[in-house]
């Protein structure tokens, strides 16, 4: 609702820091795209998406 969110915040970081937007163009375009599949997902089920609800910690 607040537009920050996991994805927006390495969008800005891409946009932001100088040099890193034309390197990470492809990174960036992956962020925007899991955005509007997150955003569609939430107004479906009313949830995350579950590989972020049921995302742990790696060893």
């Amino acid at each position: 609702r607040n537009d920050l969110d996991r994805y927006r915040l390495v969008m800005d970081v891409i946009d932001r820091v100088p040099g890193l937007g034309v390197r990470a163009a492809a990174l960036r375009q992956t962020m925007a795209d899991a955005r509007t599949r997150h955003h569609a997902w939430i107004r479906e089920h009313g949830t995350d998406l579950p590989e972020v609800a049921d995302w742990t910690w790696s060893s």
